[in-house]
């Protein structure tokens, strides 16, 4: 196959890619030219969606497009009305952001969607991530109807992730020593390791497979996290479970200040619970985190070490407690 990816240098582009050169396709990548391809048999055309720079896709013909950078609506209208007489499938990489989550749980592809945000003056926020996603999602669906594969994958985790979430965890166990956590072992969270994702996302492509799949991971605990990230790095570093009460007692800010971890309540819980049936009955495999802690430390070691030129920093980025920080509240959770 002939597959275009626009974006594919960096996290889950940059696995979609990998995936698809290991099955013999020949792959064109779109992008602005700021990071080298780190591949030699991968045409590269440059570009700027942001100006609306997509004179390097005109006559040009491919058999599917793998859409990963298109988060506002106008961007994904445009490639999408360009491309449409010149490719045959179009897949978008969404997100599992878009839907209302519902506090019963159960959540799956019928489940109701945001709002879309078609606002193309707005600012980009956070807040608006999924409703924009919806919006581009009805784009992509309204330039190639019957045409289109929408791909909702969750949080996800793996080599080259540039979100500090997964990987500060990974850091921290690896590091040692005594290491607070979050809630309970029981405190859900929910990962999908982006090699899975990108050889899915290939997979459905080469099937020239339409309709809305959510690529989500298994529902887990944090308690599996560490345990992942002990068995991954080799650690030997001892959890004190922090309680909920002390965590938001001081402050500390779920998600960012706290990778991942989300306070115990109806709609948190629901939203590491989505459903990925449908994926996997079309042939979503999914690897143990253990392997997805093991490879995300050796590749972070070696971007530590400098031996490959990879920023860590990009889009949202989870900070992460200072040593400082968790050092007082262990103290707090068991004074001396």
């Amino acid at each position: 196959m002939r597959i275009l990816a626009l974006g594919g240098t960096r996290f889950v582009g940059r696995h979609i890619v990998e995936a698809a050169r290991s099955r013999g396709h020949v792959v064109t990548v779109f992008n602005r030219g700021q990071s080298p391809l780190p591949w030699g048999d991968v045409e590269q055309l440059i570009g700027d969606r942001e100006s609306g720079d997509l004179d390097a896709l005109r006559e040009r013909a491919w058999d599917a497009c793998i859409d990963v950078s298109a988060y506002l609506p106008q961007h994904a209208r445009a490639s999408a009305e360009l491309l449409a007489d010149h490719v045959q499938r179009y897949v978008f990489i969404s997100t599992a952001s878009v839907y209302v989550v519902d506090p019963a749980g159960g959540m799956d592809e019928t489940t109701a969607l945001l709002p879309a945000a078609l606002d193309e003056a707005a600012a980009v926020g956070a807040e608006l991530y999924g409703a924009r996603k919806v919006a581009c999602e009805q784009e992509v669906e309204r330039a190639f109807p019957g045409r289109t594969l929408i791909i909702r994958p969750g949080i996800v985790a793996g080599p080259h992730d540039p979100t500090n979430r997964f990987t500060w965890w990974v850091e921290r166990l690896a590091r040692g020593g005594e290491v607070l956590g979050p809630g309970t072992p029981d405190a859900p969270v929910q990962l999908v390791d982006g090699r899975d994702l990108g050889a899915f996302a290939v997979t459905l492509a080469e099937r020239q497979t339409t309709g809305i799949f959510n690529a989500c991971g298994p529902p887990s605990t944090f308690g599996e996290l560490i345990d992942a990230c002990r068995v991954g790095t080799g650690a030997t570093a001892q959890v004190t479970w922090g309680s909920e009460q002390l965590l938001l007692a001081h402050g500390v800010e779920p998600f960012t200040e706290m990778p991942l971890w989300l306070p115990d309540e109806p709609e948190n819980r629901a939203f590491y619970s989505m459903s990925n049936a449908q994926a996997r009955a079309q042939g979503l495999e999914l690897r143990h985190l253990a392997d997805t802690a093991r490879d995300t430390w050796e590749w972070l070691r070696a971007v530590r070490a400098g031996e490959i030129p990879e920023p860590i920093a990009g889009g949202f980025v989870a900070r992460g407690l200072s040593s400082e920080r968790e050092a007082a509240l262990l103290e707090i959770e068991h004074p001396a």
